[in-house]
């Protein structure tokens, strides 16, 4: 992507009033105001909120947000060069519960407040093989502590990624530390039981994987 059409996503991004940019000063200091008011001040409901993190060009909250119009979807990523595409169709179709919030991932438990969020979905991370990189995973226990923060006790965790590596390392983390697997599949294509929104929405990417039959892997979990 040129920079012009970087400067051009930037600028419009500005002015769709389903994306937040907080500083990270805003939000380090804990002044970003929409923290434990997502329902009140933005969605204007009560409905649960689900949180998609790393959240690329927003396809998987735009595809839950279409199935669910009864939940609120937020895609966090920090590059808003990406989710400007996701914005603008919600903006475009009218989809009124899906936001998109440009910060870090690790700044995600001063973004909302405790008990704030119902799920959260992680799809297709950077599985950040090598060991120097393990503090990167987003499945790594200092995530999940900080995830466990802004949950309902009762909060469901999705994982689906293409990395045989990134599933085994959260399967034997979730299991070493307590935590409680709900669902856990190899090839969610080749088997019954997936939830529907795990078969039914596709990313660009995902897609592509399945034309060269790579297996999709899924986890469903509950931190504890």
């Amino acid at each position: 992507m040129g920079s012009k059409n970087k400067l051009k996503r930037f600028k419009e991004n500005e002015t769709f009033v389903n994306v937040f940019q907080p500083t990270r000063e805003e939000v380090v200091s804990d002044q970003f105001s929409m923290k434990g008011k997502w329902n009140t001040d933005f969605f204007k409901n009560d409905h649960p909120i689900v949180l998609e993190l790393g959240c690329g060009k927003g396809e998987y909250s735009i595809g839950l947000a279409e199935r669910n119009p009864n939940k609120n979807f937020i895609g966090i990523d920090i590059k808003g060069a990406r989710f400007w595409r996701g914005a603008k169709t919600a903006v475009e179709n009218r989809l009124h519960n899906v936001a998109f919030l440009r910060t870090q991932i690790e700044l995600i438990d001063q973004c909302f407040a405790p008990n704030e969020v119902s799920e959260i979905w992680i799809t297709f991370p950077d599985p950040q093989i090598k060991y120097k990189r393990t503090k990167h995973r987003m499945t790594n226990a200092v995530f999940l502590s900080n995830y466990k923060k802004i949950l309902k006790p009762s909060g469901l965790m999705h994982l689906k990624t293409d990395s045989e590596f990134m599933h085994g390392y959260t399967l034997g983390l979730l299991h070493g530390a307590g935590h409680e697997v709900l669902y856990a599949n190899h090839n969610i294509y080749l088997n019954e039981g997936a939830p529907a929104e795990v078969t039914g929405i596709q990313t660009f990417y995902e897609s592509q994987y399945l034309e060269v039959n790579k297996p999709i892997t899924y986890i469903q979990f509950r931190i504890l």
